[in-house]
Order: C-alpha cells, then sequence, then structure tokens
C-alpha cells in the first residue's frame, strides 16, 4: 500500500510496524507496565461525543491558531520524543523541517538524537525546546544557555517523570543506551533492512545533548538517571521562571491544583500530559484530567494537550473541552516510520483532513470558535 492510500495515523502505524524492527518500533509504540493508560488516552477520546449542527455555511474552513503571539496554520504541533532516530534514521531533521513547512510547533526533545542547535535551525522560528532538569545544576544552566542562543523561543519543563516509568516492552527486548547486539537485535536487522541500511548510512543514534555525560549508561533507565532530576519542586520552577525570559511551559500536569501553582508562578502555559502513557501507568487519561484543571485556572494561562491524539476530530474533542492547542508525538512517529518525509507529510494531510472535514460536519467552521456548547449532552 503507498503512503498515499493510508487513511488514517492507524494505518500508517501499521506500516510502520512492517518496516522497523521490534526493539526500535516498540521504543516509541509502547506504555508503561501493561499499557492500560496508553490504551486510555485514546479510548477517552472516543467516549466523547460532539453534536453536528447543520444549514450553516461550511464552505471555508479556518484552523488558523494564534498562540504566545504566534500564529500558525493548524492547533496541532509535534510533541517532544526522545530518541526518535532509533525509530527511523534522520526522524528528528526530518519532522522539524516539516513543521516549519507546515507552519506548526516542533518541540525539540532534550533527549533528541539530534543537537538542539540542529533542530532550531531546521524549525526555523517554529521550535520550542523541552526540558529534563538534571539533578546537576551545570548541566540544566548549560541547555537552557544553549537554548538561548540557537533562538528557542518556548521552554517546555517536563515535570512528570520523578521516576523513570518501567516499560516491559524494553525490558523484553534488552533495550540498552548504547545499542548492545543480541540475538533479538540480529533478527530484527535483518528482517528489516532498509531500516538497517538506512540506519548503517546515517550512523547509529544516541541522545546528542549529553553525549560526554552517557558515555557509560548502559541502559535507557541508567540515561534517564542522568537527564532527570528526581526531586524536582515547585522551588526549581521558580528559578527557573526566573531563568528564562521567553515562553515558559510545564508538560506533564494532571491535577488541577499543579495547574493553578504554575499559574501563580507566572508560567505561560501547561501541557496536560500523562507523557503518552509512557511513564505511569495508572494515571488519568489526559482529556479527563482537562475540564477540571480549566476549571481551576479560569483562563489565567494557555493550556495545550498531548497524549491519544490520534484522529482530527480529538483535537476538536480537546478544544471543546477546554484546550487551546494540541500536540501529538506518535502520529507524526508513525508517518516518518511508514514512508519517512513522505509519510512524516501524510500523517500531518490525514490530522489536517480530518480536522477540516470534522469543522464542517459539525457546522463550526472556524476552530477559533469550538466551545463547550458543541458537546452532546444526550446520555
Amino acid at each position: 500500500m503507498g503512503v498515499g492510500r493510508a487513511a488514517s495515523i492507524d494505518d500508517l502505524r501499521l506500516r510502520a510496524r512492517r518496516r522497523i524492527p521490534r526493539f526500535a518500533f516498540d521504543l516509541v509504540d509502547g506504555g508503561a507496565e501493561n499499557e492500560r493508560n496508553m490504551r486510555r488516552n485514546i479510548e477517552a477520546f472516543e467516549e466523547i461525543e460532539l453534536m453536528p449542527r447543520y444549514m450553516v455555511d461550511a464552505s471555508r474552513i479556518d484552523t488558523q491558531v494564534t498562540l504566545f503571539g504566534q500564529r500558525y496554520d493548524a492547533p496541532f504541533g509535534m510533541a517532544p520524543i526522545g530518541m526518535l532516530n532509533a525509530f527511523w534514521p534522520d526522524a528528528d531533521l526530518t519532522l522539524a523541517k516539516l513543521c516549519k513547512q507546515r507552519n506548526i510547533p516542533y518541540v525539540a526533545s532534550a533527549a533528541a538524537s539530534t543537537s538542539l542547535e540542529r533542530l532550531a535551525k531546521a524549525a526555523d522560528g517554529n521550535g520550542w525546546f523541552q526540558l529534563y532538569v538534571s539533578g546537576d545544576a551545570d548541566v540544566t544552566e548549560g541547555l537552557i544557555a544553549r537554548a538561548e542562543a540557537a533562538g528557542y523561543s518556548t521552554l517546555v519543563v517536563t515535570a512528570d517523570v520523578p521516576a523513570a516509568g518501567k516499560r516491559d516492552r524494553d525490558i523484553r527486548n534488552q533495550l540498552a543506551v548504547p545499542f548492545r547486539i543480541t540475538p533479538g537485535v540480529i533478527a530484527g536487522l535483518i528482517a528489516n533492512p532498509r531500516w538497517s541500511l538506512e540506519t548503517l548510512r546515517h550512523g547509529k543514534p544516541n541522545i546528542a545533548n549529553y553525549a560526554d555525560l552517557l558515555q557509560n549508561a548502559t541502559s535507557y533507565a541508567d540515561v534517564q538517571k542522568t537527564l532527570i532530576k528526581p526531586g524536582l519542586t515547585w522551588d526549581d520552577l521558580k528559578r527557573l521562571r526566573a531563568r528564562w525570559q521567553g515562553t515558559l511551559l510545564v508538560k506533564g500536569i494532571l491535577h488541577p491544583q499543579d495547574a493553578v501553582m504554575c499559574a501563580d508562578l507566572g508560567c505561560d502555559g501547561i501541557i496536560v500530559s500523562n507523557h503518552g502513557g509512557r511513564q505511569v501507568a495508572f494515571g488519568p487519561p489526559t482529556i479527563e484530567a482537562l475540564p477540571p484543571i480549566g476549571d481551576a485556572v479560569g483562563g489565567r494561562i494557555a493550556l495545550l494537550l498531548d497524549s491519544g491524539i490520534r484522529r482530527g476530530a480529538d483535537i476538536l474533542r480537546a478544544k471543546a473541552l477546554g484546550a487551546d492547542f494540541v500536540l501529538s508525538g506518535r502520529a507524526f512517529a508513525y508517518g516518518i516510520g511508514a514512508a519517512g518525509p513522505a509519510g512524516a507529510d501524510r500523517a500531518f494531510e490525514i490530522l489536517e483532513l480530518e480536522l477540516n472535514r470534522a469543522l464542517g460536519q459539525l457546522g463550526v467552521p472556524a476552530f477559533a470558535s469550538v466551545e463547550a456548547s458543541v458537546l452532546s449532552r444526550a446520555g
């Protein structure tokens, strides 16, 4: 099946699974423990019904959004994913360039396989930088200074990894950083020659921003221990707010009072997120956590959401329940895994076409006009 015949993000996922070795596919596709939280992210969206209204002129659809003073052509962007070049070679740069071309935000992961400077250049004004706060203050300051120098306008502080998540798939696959050659890895390389050749051509993926610090790491868990401060506190966030002069978001907020604290400390917004179900196995779906957070902050800060976006209508559901903007990581990853740059662009097209169609069917042709009144009250 050509990538142009992929009808959905799920189609792209299935195609990617056939082209990528299992250990690399599971790195992105997998979730924490029994993956309940990851599944519930998607299921909870599907349970939300919207009420169409007809006899509305929907001949012109408007999906543009202004966020933090910048105009974007769609109300969704690329969420950060670490080590994405292990999923498909050169994925980081490909997706950063796509986001610039399509005029949507690209959130560069601190754990990317490509340096933050190269990603900032590729995103060219559309880049945000996702920061893991290290236990070493000098490491954190070094990353912030580099992000400033590279021209990132927005800093995304990740709060939801006080302890590394337990990902059963990675344990079964004996995933290690750097990669170890095991019988399973050899079998995957043989079964997926295109991936193997492309990886050989581009070089073994690593975590570029921390390359010198991770020379002795033997597992992905070791990497996370190096990158992440387990005792991140509100005092740390207060210092970061004072240090960063641009837009500051906090990613990983699920509790209303935590959202209020972010607003009180002067953050510009939060990302309601459970890390795509990759860290905590028992938390709520993000779309269920969103409404109480919106009630608590009362419009004081921007509300973004990630985790579980698979359809254009999901973006409308999030907007109706209070989100200003959404991010998706796996949707774009599945696209590039399915067919390289053409597949990544197809992922954008699918979300864009579904969003446009859903706005027309809903009878609200301007995304900015979507509000709680479109929610179905039946049942």
